[in-house]
């Protein structure tokens, strides 16, 4: 019986192309862009990629580009928090015109119409009982609707976020626990609440 002597030749080539197919699998994984580790990475109260963390308010590292997160031309000047309706979208912005953190929230039923607001007197509470039932911390109110909605940021102690589609006339806005506390630290009474479209 002949033996072959391309049994360990083929054996070779056949671990060489799993190497190479392994290889470009774990480069495709670790891509900035991959939209399964962004998600994991970075989620949002309303379940889309986020920039989490502190950012120049030009882009973050999740991969977004520079317009996406670029604060509104319109939302004035000065320090203050900015609440992009359309991009559910808010910004902490300090005096020199840079976001110190931008992220995403997930807004209640109602939303307040385009405008300047500011944080009143008494408009901050550590904890309470939210208007939908859910215990919040770092509730940051800034205005007062039609029908006395309140309308303010928060976060839910369980992660929770409000209906947009229920049928009780809720104003939060709600943030995950580490923008709740950086909303909190940075929007002390007085701070202007800029909303835009």
């Amino acid at each position: 019986m002949a033996r072959s002597s391309s049994g360990p030749v083929v054996a070779g080539l056949t671990a060489a192309a799993l190497a190479v197919v392994g290889f470009l699998a774990f480069q495709a994984s670790a891509a900035p862009d991959n939209p399964a580790k962004a998600g994991a990475a970075h989620s949002s109260p309303s379940g889309h990629p986020k920039d989490k963390g502190k950012g120049d308010g030009k882009g973050g590292p999740d991969g977004k580009d520079k317009a996406s997160t670029a604060i509104p031309a319109s939302s004035g000047s000065g320090l203050r928090v900015v609440y992009a309706l359309k991009a559910k979208r808010v910004w902490l912005v300090g005096e020199n015109e840079q976001a110190t953190r931008t992220f995403e929230v997930a807004p209640s039923s109602v939303s307040p119409e385009p405008g300047t607001y500011q944080v009143p007197p008494r408009g901050r509470s550590p904890q309470l009982l939210g208007s939908d039932g859910v215990q919040v911390e770092h509730v940051v109110q800034f205005h007062i609707g039609e029908g006395g909605i309140v309308f303010g940021f928060s976060a839910a102690l369980d992660g929770s976020t409000p209906d947009p589609n229920a049928t009780k006339k809720t104003g939060a806005v709600r943030e995950q626990r580490a923008d709740g506390a950086a909303m909190w630290k940075f929007a002390t009474t007085g701070t202007k609440v800029v909303v835009v479209p």
